[in-house]
């Protein structure tokens, strides 16, 4: 069985394509990770620095080919 990989997305991307990638691997709406990271950024703010080390860490879609 092959193994998933967690990519940002090229096509599914507001700013950088981690809430598009985290979507796609997960198998869930990106809307809804997109409220959940708007929401938890307004109540503790550690999600923008979440997002901008996932933006530095998960490589972009294509970009690796295994």
């Amino acid at each position: 069985m092959e193994q998933k990989r967690l990519y940002r997305s090229i096509k599914d991307r507001k700013i950088a394509g981690v809430c598009g990638g985290l979507a796609r691997h997960f198998n869930i709406d990106p809307a809804l990770v997109r409220i959940i990271f708007v929401v938890s950024a307004l109540f503790w703010g550690f999600s923008i620095v979440l997002y901008i080390v996932c933006w530095i860490c998960i490589p972009k879609e294509g970009t690796i080919s295994r």
